[in-house]
């Protein structure tokens, strides 16, 4: 049964194509450098965006920069060129954007010129080493996410010299109230004096993690430094000194997030992809047994090679052996 298009019908298509063209206002104001969606979420919900002037508080909302002004604090918020640095952060600073205190920002060793950058990760207040800056939202959240198991990699000295059972220790994991805290690499580079030096590589980033782990088995860490960050390694840049990504790197950045898009997934598939290969090998091993038991039986001296194959059958796995024999043993389990 049709029916002939009603107006309302035509006005919901209407609806439903200009929504296609729209995209929810947390993630626009990302895409402008103001922050992850979650700091952009804040702002909504506080009442700090407005759209062609009226204060929105809905999530959910959707928006469409080309034709509408959407301000934060009254500034009109627009897309900016996007800006990926590396740098090597001293002890000192803080991965912050607002500090009520007062203390020093990694954003501070920036120059000022009118774009909003922010730290992707944390690195704590005494902790040194890689760390990305960028004003890139989307990506930034994406790579801060548990789900992506972005691999970080930090060398770390410590005081005493922790025996392997120490050690094994971190790899199982240590439990805390957030969870069982473990690393998913360790390695031991050297000893300086009563120090021990390590290198290790988590793929969840806790709240000071490392500094935690290493207090629970004895050993306080005296400094940490991260050299790698995904497919990024910190190299010889100087402490206090950045630059921008090159553009392989950002490649390799993206690759990575796009690969571990859906980690469930390529689980499954490697899952499938490994168990016909075993498959494959299995059946090409029976086929090897099979042909030689044939040839064997073919194969064999004279008469004895021939009395030999009929004197034994084989069932699957088994051999039995002469029927004459089998009572003999039979008797012999009673």
């Amino acid at each position: 049964m049709t029916s002939d298009p009603s107006p309302s019908s035509e006005s919901s298509a209407d609806t439903s194509i200009d929504e296609s063209q729209q995209i929810r206002l947390q993630k626009f104001l990302a895409a402008t450098g103001l922050g992850s969606r979650r700091h952009c979420e804040e702002y909504i919900e506080t009442g700090r965006v407005t759209v062609d002037g009226e204060i929105v508080k809905e999530l959910g909302a959707r928006v469409d920069p080309e034709s509408q002004v959407i301000c934060v604090d009254g500034e009109r918020a627009r897309m900016e060129p996007r800006r990926y640095f590396i740098l090597n952060k001293p002890s000192g600073f803080l991965c912050t954007n607002q500090d009520p205190a007062g203390r020093r920002r990694v954003i501070d060793l920036f120059p000022s010129e009118g774009q909003r950058l922010f730290t992707v990760g944390r690195l704590d207040e005494n902790s040194e080493g890689l760390i990305l800056v960028t004003n890139d939202g989307e990506m930034a959240q994406r790579l801060a996410h548990p789900r992506y198991r972005v691999a970080r990699t930090y060398q770390v000295q410590v005081v005493g010299h922790p025996t392997r059972e120490k050690l094994d220790e971190l790899r199982k994991g240590v439990r805390f109230k957030e969870g069982v805290f473990r690393v998913s690499g360790l390695k031991p580079l050297k000893k300086q004096g009563k120090s021990t030096f390590l290198e290790l590589t988590l793929h969840e980033g806790q709240n000071r993690e490392i500094r935690r782990m290493m207090a629970r088995i004895g050993h306080k860490v005296m400094q940490l430094l991260r050299v790698r960050f995904g497919p990024l390694n910190l190299g010889k840049l100087k402490t206090g000194e950045y630059r921008r990504l090159t553009d392989w790197e950002l490649k390799k950045l993206r690759e990575m997030l796009n690969e571990k898009h859906s980690p469930d997934i390529r689980k499954r598939r490697g899952r499938k992809n490994v168990s016909p290969g075993k498959a494959k090998s299995s059946r090409r091993g029976a086929g090897k047994k099979t042909a030689e038991s044939r040839s064997g039986g073919k194969a064999g001296k004279g008469r004895r090679g021939a009395e030999a194959a009929q004197a034994k059958k084989t069932t699957g796995r088994r051999i039995i052996g002469d029927v004459n024999e089998r009572p003999k043993r039979q008797g012999k389990r009673k």
